[in-house]
């Protein structure tokens, strides 16, 4: 059977996936995404009513006037932000079919804590979403309308609104996922915690390209906002891998099969 070999690490054996894995493995994603998708479909059919409520929770860091800029507009971007409403309490589903189609693949080897991992990573979804509703997001609007003048009136669309508020909220919750993924790799000898602190600058580029691509402006202030608690989940995630690494060694954890 043809072998595909994963070593990310300079050191352990990498990940062993064969050619009928792999094919399991999207065998699983493609039956999950259909439930994925009427999930998300029958969410945003219960929120259409509420999204006038949504939008004005949504417009609360701004204290400005939305504008729309085209006669559907306003229809649209109700529809867009109950999207976006809908996705974001799909989560758990949406994640737990993602989870269902590589468990196999991690029980094999040695996780066993499936559930645990599992809502660990929707804690942490939820944890740098409301992060970033509460502290980030309301920082950064206030600090591109500081730019305002008596010259210069902000006329904001509320489409664009909402992909920018939607935009930072998603990438928060998804690099919140940082420390997490880092155990998880570490668990199953893809990486060590030598290989991520000799790599560490290469981490730091990749984080600050990260954030020039998540970050919805281009504008160095918010890609600070992005960057800074981003390298700061690398550096949780590397003591998270030391400990794993401690406590395999003390024989507390069990070595992955190969």
């Amino acid at each position: 059977m043809l072998h595909y070999n994963l070593n990310l690490s300079a050191k352990g054996p990498g990940i062993r996936m064969n050619r009928g894995e792999i094919f399991q493995i999207l065998t699983h994603l493609r039956k999950g995404l259909l439930k994925m998708v009427i999930v998300v479909i029958l969410l945003g059919a219960a929120l259409y009513p509420f999204s006038k409520t949504l939008l004005r929770h949504l417009r609360n860091p701004l204290q400005e006037d939305l504008v729309a800029f085209a006669i559907p507009e306003a229809f649209l971007s109700l529809l867009k932000l109950t999207l976006y409403a809908s996705l974001f309490l799909s989560i758990p589903v949406i994640f737990y079919q993602v989870w269902k189609s590589l468990s196999s693949l991690l029980r094999s080897k040695g996780l066993k804590s499936s559930t645990l991992v599992l809502l660990t990573a929707i804690f942490l979804f939820y944890l740098g979403a409301s992060f970033c509703y509460f502290v980030t997001l309301p920082f950064g609007i206030r600090f591109l309308l500081g730019y305002q003048s008596a010259h210069i009136k902000p006329m904001i669309s509320v489409g664009k609104y909402i992909s920018f508020c939607a935009g930072f909220i998603f990438a928060f919750g998804i690099i919140f996922e940082l420390p997490l993924v880092l155990a998880l790799l570490s668990y199953i000898r893809v990486i060590t915690a030598a290989f991520l602190t000799r790599n560490r600058r290469y981490a730091i580029l990749l984080i600050a390209v990260l954030s020039a691509v998540l970050t919805p402006t281009p504008d160095i202030f918010n890609m600070a906002l992005m960057g800074g608690p981003l390298y700061l989940l690398f550096e949780i995630g590397v003591v998270l891998v030391k400990i794993i690494e401690q406590k395999r060694a003390g024989g507390e954890i069990p070595l992955p099969k190969s």
